[in-house]
């Protein structure tokens, strides 16, 4: 299927974020666990059909559509929070909870209402160990990086860090509540039930009779009353929209969303009792084709995606899952063919153009680097925080002989993975190696610049000592 994988690890002063073009995108786990990070999801589909979702509540609330960042956190309970501005965090347990997509709407409306409202996020200790705030002071910080703000990103970057372990965001009654009339309005403003939100908050007002040790996230960090639910279920009941459905092909992508994260999270054995073979709906079969994989039956991964491709042989998303498939079980060259034709289906891409480029690249035959690296131009003019993208893009520049490119690109990733002595070694190369006063010479500084201005006193020496070493070479005394 192709979700592109990506997982960010967080560690005091260091960010190791690194995506790997492959199923979903996510990367192992338990590794992430031991980091004391958080695993994030990057997919082209689910990524768009949360756009989807999104969009109409963001307009209804005078936002910006293309300035609010949506990100999905590989994390199996139900939680969703906004922080640093407009940002929205989902976890993927809660969407595979959900039953349809307008409870997802509804949680989006009332978060969008924390953005809208203003409120100002406070961490406070909590029992989860994952180190929230840095991993927020990362997100925000890459994402000031790549937007040119350097000196700020890794303010943020580094700040986050220090704010402390084991924290979580809450809410204030009082927010939850003007929070509530606020995704209404949204809701009823984009013509849709509140249905959703009241199903939602229905589930979590029962968690009040739970230990809070096995509360959900989003019930600990969200103060749930029954006068609460009371209240909004009176005003959703008294909506001219209660009855009003989510459209066909949005649920519709919805539910490919649901099969697509099963087949790839739960382990082979679940998702083949979820999805039998005798189901051969559309979200089966999808739903299978991760789980074959997963359990290294080709064959049988193939199959089911074939049947797909054979009855929507424009689909770009099956097309990438067959590319996936392909390649995660070596048939590098057979890949790149249903990768293009999902980029052929999906030019605006970004993701599966880094997973086609990715192919190319591991054929090892340099014919197909113009074509890789066009492709990788054309991402990373998207989505500059890919670190994954720029280490292809650097092996690329490298093989193709350009090593003023190969040294942008490297400095570029090792920036966003946190490596500053990296980041400024391969920057300094490339001031020098490009043409001068162009906007990569430009970035190139900037680059230099927040490495130098965040580096450690004991980095700063030791890079001291090697120029001054370097300088003793060129002048002949060592």
């Amino acid at each position: 299927m192709a979700m592109l994988k990506t997982n960010i690890r967080i560690n005091i002063y260091k960010i190791l974020c690194f995506s790997l073009a492959g199923l979903l995108t996510i990367a192992d786990y338990s590794h992430a666990k031991k980091g004391g990070g958080l695993n994030f999801l990057r997919d082209e589909e689910i990524e768009r059909t949360i756009r989807h979702m999104s969009e109409p509540i963001f307009i209804a609330a005078e936002l910006e559509p293309d300035a609010v960042s949506s990100y999905l956190i590989n994390d199996n309970t139900l939680n969703a929070f906004v922080a640093g501005g407009q940002n929205v965090f989902l976890h993927t347990g809660l969407l595979l909870a959900a039953d349809h997509a307008n409870q997802v709407i509804g949680v989006i409306a009332h978060e969008t209402g924390h953005i809208t409202g203003g409120h100002n996020t406070r961490f406070s200790d909590a029992t989860k160990s994952a180190t929230m705030s840095t991993l927020i002071g990362a997100i925000l910080g890459a994402a000031a990086i790549a937007a040119g703000s350097g000196d700020a990103g890794m303010a943020l970057i580094l700040g986050g860090q220090q704010v402390g372990m084991r924290s979580f965001l809450k809410y204030s009654r009082t927010q939850e509540s003007s929070t509530d009339q606020a995704a209404l309005v949204f809701l009823n403003k984009s013509r849709q039930s509140g249905k959703g939100l009241l199903e939602f908050f229905n589930h979590l007002g029962a968690q009040d009779l739970v230990s809070i040790r096995y509360r959900d996230p989003y019930a600990r960090t969200h103060p749930i009353s029954i006068d609460r639910i009371a209240k909004l279920r009176e005003e959703v009941e008294a909506s001219p929209y209660y009855y009003a459905k989510t459209s066909e092909a949005l649920e519709h992508q919805f539910q490919r969303l649901k099969a697509k994260l099963y087949g790839y999270l739960k382990p082979p054995y679940a998702t083949l009792n979820k999805y039998p073979a005798n189901d051969q709906s559309v979200y089966a079969r999808y739903a299978r084709s991760f789980a074959y994989h997963k359990k290294h039956d080709f064959d049988s991964a193939l199959r089911e995606i074939d049947s797909l491709i054979s009855e929507y042989p424009e689909d770009p998303y099956f097309w990438e899952t067959k590319g996936q498939i392909l390649f995660e079980n070596g048939k590098i060259k057979e890949s790149i063919l249903p990768y293009q034709n999902a980029v052929r289906f999906l030019p605006e891409t970004s993701l599966i153009r880094v997973s086609l480029a990715q192919s190319m690249i591991a054929t090892e035959e340099n014919k197909y680097l113009p074509e890789a690296l066009r492709h990788l131009e054309f991402a990373l003019s998207r989505d500059q925080q890919n670190a994954f993208a720029w280490r292809q893009a650097s092996v690329a520049y490298h093989r193709s002989q350009n090593e003023a490119m190969t040294r942008y690109a490297s400095a570029e990733r090792f920036l966003l993975i946190g490596n500053l002595g990296a980041a400024m070694f391969n920057a300094k190369k490339a001031v020098d190696l490009l043409p001068k006063k162009t906007p990569k010479w430009y970035r190139a500084q900037d680059i230099l610049t927040i490495t130098r201005s965040n580096m450690s006193d004991k980095d700063r020496k030791r890079e001291k000592d090697r120029n001054r070493r370097q300088n003793d070479r060129k002048r002949g005394l060592i």
